[in-house]
């Protein structure tokens, strides 16, 4: 007992091992995998049989044909090896009896498969045709090969290579065999370098191994033979097609064929769709009518493709060139041209050349053209112009185009040999020339007469001469000149350019007295150059102008006269003459206006200005005045013009020192910078008095102890020029001079105290009186006396009033009334 309760144990547990080592097929039923080919111990305990109640009995097992399965004690076990290739499942039944009924249950067994088969190729000779021009990679041929093992898992992963390749040549590695499918193909070079002639046919040696190729697969070889032919595929010979075929539609043209394995073609290209298409059985149709002038010819790529839309070898290509057909009539590039001629251009001259463009082919003659000249407009009764058939140039054809039109359209017509046509318009215009000189209607104009004072600008009269040219251009335009007779420049001419008229105008002013009669000779030519001819007689003409006297008034040669005098001048002398000028040489009266204080005369008659007394320049410098001269004959004529007087200075004043210094002093012993500041001033203009000279007295003790220091032209310093001075009131003798030559002085006795100062510069002891100066008790006894004068005149003044108004006698009978004047 002991003994198989031991053995029941391991029985167990070697049961679940399994059933976690191969697990459950299917969670529904009880299904449990087992391998294939176990060689182990039989019985083969395969699982315990779950859910058996307690006291069961009878348990038996049935669906096993071959008696393979049993059980014993609740367990399924198996009494020989299971080959999933001979079968992978097992659908046992199992039942029992439990309180006294029978139950049972289904068992599935899935036999799991193990690497027990080597893969076999299905053909022992295989086989395959490759064509000249197959692209590298694509399949020509597939070896194929089978393996029992299960084909879910890896046992029946089945991997192709290639071994070896005989002959080797032109390259040893021409073929590439595609691992998983088997699928035989060029590589580069083979797709390159096959060639029939040199080598036919192919012997490659292959192997096929399951587990995915791996080192521990079992692998089996085979032989291939492989057979190179030659194709068909090529590009077909080139087609030329008659441009608008009349069809019917589609019309094949060309045909291409791949000799080899099922293939589709298509049609690569710049043409429109469906213009070409191709069958599957290679035939290239045209299905529309061509035109040879939107395209001329065509270069269609024909593609082969396996079923699956990979292209299978380089595509070839078609040439379809386009006849022409003359159904282009020809055309001018534009509908209308311009040309200009001259009117003197004789027979043969060059107009302008036209050209029609035909669309048809140039190689042909649909594009050879004839020109004609189909219409002229405004006619003419003369042969004007001329086409040439044959190169479209339009040239004169008459002797000359003077007389005619200024504009002629001719309608030019281009036509093919078939008649289509068009026609362009050409507008011609015919450019005068300047063949007509401009002539005036007369010899001689005038006299005009005009009078001496006419105004600058007057219009003396108005003359025109024709010309026979086109108007409004140059060669109908007019030039005038004065050719003689205005040498003054007194006449000027201004022309009209809109009539051809021009205007004598006066551009200056006239006298009668100078010149009293004008001939102008006046010319006219055109501004462009004469052609075939010249200017005659009729191109001059001559304007005679008589001048009629008119009583001017006088004239002054200048407006403003500028005369200088000398001051101090002796009166009476001639400063200056004022002559005026009468143009009829009548006699001038002169006189004076503006001079309100009588300082200056003019003689009536001579003009001659004097002075009346003598002139101070201090007291006025200039003096400004008119000068009128009047017409002896007619008082209304007269001419004025301004005299300005500038007085001339003389050196006639001194400087004279200006301010007060009595109250000015100097520090003893001598401060540093320390000055007293002179001023000094001169009436006289700067040319006199400009710079005024300060100077000390030519004496020893003055210079040592005083020192004289410029500031500016008027002002200088005075200072101490020793170190040390007595303190008291010094006069300073000096001189001032101005800077005339030569010069005039003043001499200035300067009283200047010298005192010793306190730490801020202040005098601290007063200084002796000087000899004759007041002192401050007489100063205050005058300041007195004064005051006392003032207060006597004011108490006569009081009483006196007091006497002339009386008081009244009582405040209340005063009456409140407002004073009033004295009689």
């Amino acid at each position: 007992m002991h003994m198989r309760g031991s053995v029941s144990t391991w029985i167990t547990a070697l049961s679940v091992a399994l059933v976690q080592t191969v697990g459950l097929c299917v969670a529904e039923a009880l299904k449990i995998g087992v391998p294939e080919n176990y060689d182990g111990i039989f019985p083969w305990y395969l699982t315990k049989l779950p859910n058996l109640p307690a006291g069961y009995r009878n348990l038996t097992v049935t669906g096993d044909d071959g008696g393979i399965f049993g059980v014993d004690s609740g367990f399924l076990y198996a009494l020989k090896p299971l080959d999933r290739e001979k079968q992978p499942t097992y659908s046992l039944q199992v039942s029992f009896t439990a309180a006294e009924v029978t139950q049972s249950f289904t068992v599935e067994v899935c036999v799991s498969d193990k690497n027990d088969n080597v893969p076999e190729f299905i053909e022992e000779s295989m086989r395959g045709v490759v064509q000249l021009g197959l692209l590298k990679g694509i399949p020509f041929m597939k070896v194929k090969a089978r393996d029992r093992d299960d084909p879910n898992t890896a046992h029946a992963e089945l991997r192709y290579g290639q071994i070896d390749q005989t002959p080797r040549i032109p390259s040893s590695h021409m073929f590439f065999m595609e691992p998983r499918t088997g699928e035989v193909s060029l590589t580069e070079e083979g797709a390159s370098t096959l060639d029939p002639e040199m080598c036919g046919r192919y012997r490659l040696s292959v192997i096929v191994k399951d587990m995915g190729g791996k080192p521990t697969a079992f692998y089996s070889t085979g032989t291939v033979t492989v057979e190179v032919t030659g194709n068909t595929w090529a590009s077909p010979d080139p087609v030329r097609l008659q441009e608008n075929l009349p069809g019917p539609y589609p019309i094949a043209i060309s045909q291409v064929k791949w000799s080899g394995s099922p293939v589709e073609y298509n049609l690569e290209g710049e043409f429109p769709e469906m213009l070409f298409t191709v069958s599957r059985e290679g035939v290239i149709s045209l299905n529309a009518p061509l035109d040879r002038e939107t395209q001329d010819q065509f270069l269609i790529s024909i593609v082969v493709e396996r079923p699956d839309g990979k292209e299978i070898a380089k595509p070839v290509e078609l040439r379809v060139m386009v006849g022409d057909a003359n159904d282009n009539r020809p055309t001018f590039p534009q509908t209308q041209y311009h040309a200009v001629i001259k009117e003197l251009a004789g027979k043969g001259t060059e107009i302008l050349t036209v050209q029609a463009a035909d669309n048809d082919d140039p190689k042909t003659d649909n594009v050879r053209i004839f020109y004609r000249l189909a219409g002229l407009n405004p006619e003419s009764s003369r042969a004007l112009f001329r086409v040439d058939p044959d190169s479209g140039v339009i040239s004169v054809h008459a002797d000359s185009m003077v007389g005619t039109a200024r504009q002629y359209t001719l309608t030019i017509t281009a036509e093919d040999a078939k008649g289509l046509n068009s026609s362009c318009t050409v507008v011609v215009d015919i450019q005068d020339q300047n063949n007509n000189a401009p002539m005036f209607s007369q010899n001689e104009y005038g006299p005009f007469h005009l009078p001496e004072d006419a105004c600058v600008g007057t219009t003396v009269t108005t003359v025109c001469a024709w010309d026979g040219d086109e108007r409004g251009r140059d060669s109908w335009l007019v030039d005038y000149r004065l050719e003689s007779g205005n040498e003054e420049d007194i006449f000027t001419l201004e022309a009209d350019r809109q009539t051809n008229e021009v205007s004598v105008i006066l551009q200056k002013v006239l006298d009668y007295e100078h010149m009293r009669e004008y001939a102008l000779v006046l010319s006219a030519r055109n501004p462009e150059a004469l052609v075939h001819g010249e200017y005659g007689p009729a191109s001059t003409a001559t304007v005679s102008i008589i001048i009629n006297d008119i009583n001017e008034g006088p004239s002054l040669p200048e407006s403003h006269y500028e005369v200088a005098v000398r001051e101090g001048e002796e009166p009476g002398r001639v400063i200056a003459t004022i002559r005026a000028s009468d143009p009829d040489s009548n006699p001038i009266r002169y006189s004076l206006r503006g001079d309100t204080k009588k300082h200056f005369t003019i003689d009536k008659d001579s003009g001659e200005l004097r002075t009346v007394q003598p002139l101070d320049r201090e007291e006025n410098s200039t003096y400004t005045m008119e000068v009128i001269a009047v017409d002896g004959k007619n008082s209304s004529l007269s001419v004025t013009a301004v005299v300005t007087v500038h007085i001339l200075d003389v050196n006639d004043n001194s400087p004279v020192l200006v301010g007060d210094y009595s109250w000015k002093y100097l520090c003893t012993p001598r401060w540093e910078d320390q000055a007293v500041v002179l001023a000094s001033r001169d009436s006289d203009s700067p040319q006199h008095g400009g710079r005024l000279n300060f100077s000390l007295r030519s004496d020893a003790t003055v210079r040592r102890n005083w020192k004289l220091t410029p500031i500016n032209d008027t002002h200088t310093n005075l200072s101490l020029n020793t170190p040390h001075l007595a303190p008291e009131v010094y006069m300073v003798p000096f001189t001032i001079s101005d800077s005339s030559s030569p010069p005039r002085s003043t001499f200035i006795n300067l009283p200047v105290t010298v005192c010793p100062c306190n730490v801020r510069g202040n005098c601290r002891t007063a200084a002796k009186q000087l000899q004759g100066m007041p002192t401050v008790q007489s100063t205050l006894g005058i300041l007195l006396g004064t005051l006392g004068v003032i207060a006597i005149i004011l108490t006569v003044v009081f009483v006196r009033l007091s006497y002339q108004n009386p008081r009244p006698k009582s405040k209340t009978s005063q009456e409140r009334a407002p004073l009033k004047a004295s009689a």
